[in-house]
């Protein structure tokens, strides 16, 4: 039993294979795992990824709470689309036992729906890119966030990517977001060529890492800080301080069987964290505006 409400079914059933990870071992896992994770979930658009043979089986996207979830399961309305609110332990204890392996968040909280959360910076390298690439690129950018004196965190995506999390308030809607986005773009694209590119056939991208200025929007989503991935070694979407960035740490450096020993000391550093004005940013943003 997870609780008095859900039985574990098929507690022995692999879900991953390197390392050997079983449902049961994957909900004890996410249990502790689950105040972080759902403080980020809480109130957004949930997309869920399921793997009912694991990670190496088919897999399907779920955006529609399904029609035999529990009375109790929260969700909410946008477009069409009944999302589940994965606000409480139970909902996500629920979503575990049916194999969700990845959470992936609209970029607005339900309450401010044209405001996301943070600018998102979205670095997505080509395939053949090595990660040392991307690091490379996380940090021309952060070195010159840093001379504008506008905070930002990075996180990994868990996969081969990282995306650059600046927050602003929560005052800035999504055409000003897409402004800003855009202008990073073309400015780092142009400046570092052959590191960062905003071609958007992916043939014609190179081995360059594709800022994708366009992924941050309504309706869209980004994968959860602190959601697995369905990918080998189980690695964990992680939010970083720029000098584990700059000391080498790869994708899988945080990993659903490690995390919750790290983070006993580490914490959340992205508590409270959109919050932050950020007011450096808000005034480029203006400079941004007479431009177009």
């Amino acid at each position: 039993m997870l609780n008095d409400k859900i039985s574990l079914s098929n507690p022995q059933k692999k879900l991953w294979n390197k390392p050997s990870i079983s449902k049961l071992d994957y909900v004890r896992e996410i249990h502790e795992l689950s105040p972080f994770l759902i403080r980020h979930c809480k109130n957004k658009y949930l997309t869920c990824i399921r793997y009912p043979d694991g990670v190496l089986g088919k897999f399907f996207y779920q955006k529609n709470i399904p029609s035999y979830a529990p009375p109790w399961i929260d969700s909410k309305i946008m477009s069409d689309i009944n999302y589940i609110n994965l606000k409480d332990e139970r909902t996500l204890m629920w979503l575990c036992n049916l194999a969700t392996i990845e959470f992936h968040i609209s970029f607005n909280s339900i309450k401010t729906p044209q405001k996301p959360d943070y600018i998102v910076l979205d670095l997505d390298p080509s395939e053949g890119v090595s990660f040392e690439i991307v690091r490379e690129g996380g940090l021309r950018i952060y070195e010159e966030l840093k001379k504008l004196s506008i905070e930002a965190v990075v996180k990994t995506s868990g996969a081969t990517g990282i995306q650059i999390l600046i927050p602003h308030g929560n005052k800035l809607d999504y055409l000003q977001g897409r402004k800003i986005n855009r202008f990073f773009a073309e400015y780092f694209s142009k400046k570092y060529p052959k590191i960062f590119t905003i071609e958007r056939t992916v043939k014609n991208r190179g081995k360059k890492i594709y800022f994708d200025y366009l992924q941050m929007w309504t309706g869209k989503s980004i994968i959860a800080p602190y959601s697995p991935r369905a990918r080998e070694e189980a690695p964990i979407s992680m939010p970083l301080y720029w000098n584990e960035l700059e000391e080498g740490i790869t994708p899988k450096t945080f990993n659903l069987m490690n995390i919750n020993k790290i983070l006993v000391n580490r914490g959340d550093i992205l508590k409270d964290y959109d919050r932050i004005y950020n007011e450096p940013l808000h005034s480029m943003v203006k400079e941004i505006s007479k431009l177009h």
